[in-house]
């Protein structure tokens, strides 16, 4: 374990885990900022409360005692990253207003390669294992995943109907390599990240039944979110071929 102190602290004890809330002023103000950003800027009125909700979620994956317990766990950094790419990221991007159009299809691609590039490589072991050593290495990781993650939300939930094919196949191929990372850290035969040989016990699980969880906490909701995008996507379409439709 490196000597240098983790952002979130040492890795917590159980007894100790509901007083740990990472109370860092500047992650607070900037959160409260980006907020009130938000609901200047929300694209309709009605989606300011849903943007403000996204950036709670945020808090909470960020500032409660789930920061500390990613330390010990990798299961809990991946429900952490599955907080802020699958429910603040997406709640955020609706309030968020769409890009202009004939940006829209390269925005889309490039932000589908950006969130698949963040996330393979901030699950390798090495750069993993960096983010405690290191806070703007942590920094780092967080901000390129949630980024680009909000990225990729705003143009899967803000597109027009003759978009459609496009926004499944970005969607699919997402859900698919969110699957399969999943998939590959669910049944590596051994522990993938050094971190964790040490920082496990306490709660019971081995490193390799931790790792094990942690892929299947991604491996399912972002099946299941990216499902309920694209059943999204095909009732807009039909809705407006059925306005288009004569009477």
């Amino acid at each position: 374990m490196s000597e240098v102190l983790p952002y979130c602290g040492l890795p917590p004890l159980p007894g100790e885990l509901l007083g740990r809330f990472n109370i860092d002023p500047t992650l607070i103000l900037i959160l409260i900022l980006l907020a009130t950003v938000q609901i200047r800027f929300a694209s309709r009125s009605r989606h300011r409360l849903v943007g403000v909700g996204g950036w709670f979620v945020a808090a909470v994956a960020l500032v409660s005692p789930l920061c500390a317990l990613s330390v010990s766990l990798f299961s809990a950094r991946v429900a952490q990253h599955m907080l802020l790419i699958l429910l603040a990221a997406p709640m955020i991007a609706l309030a968020w207003p769409p890009a202009a159009q004939r940006t829209r299809t390269r925005g889309l691609w490039s932000s589908a390669a950006a969130f698949f590039v963040a996330l393979w490589f901030w699950h390798m072991p090495v750069p993993y294992d960096a983010t405690f050593s290191s806070t703007s290495v942590y920094w780092a990781m967080h901000l390129s995943l949630f980024g680009s993650a909000v990225l990729l939300w705003r143009e899967l939930l803000h597109h027009s109907s003759d978009r459609t094919v496009d926004v499944l196949a970005a969607g699919a191929l997402t859900s698919m390599q969110m699957g399969l990372l999943g998939a590959v850290l669910t049944f590596a035969g051994h522990p993938l990240f050094l971190w964790h040989m040490t920082t496990t016990a306490a709660w019971g699980l081995s490193p390799l039944r931790d790792q094990q969880l942690g892929g299947v906490l991604m491996w399912v909701p972002g099946m299941a979110l990216f499902l309920w995008t694209a059943i999204r996507s095909f009732s807009r379409l039909w809705n407006t071929l059925e306005g288009v439709r004569p009477a």
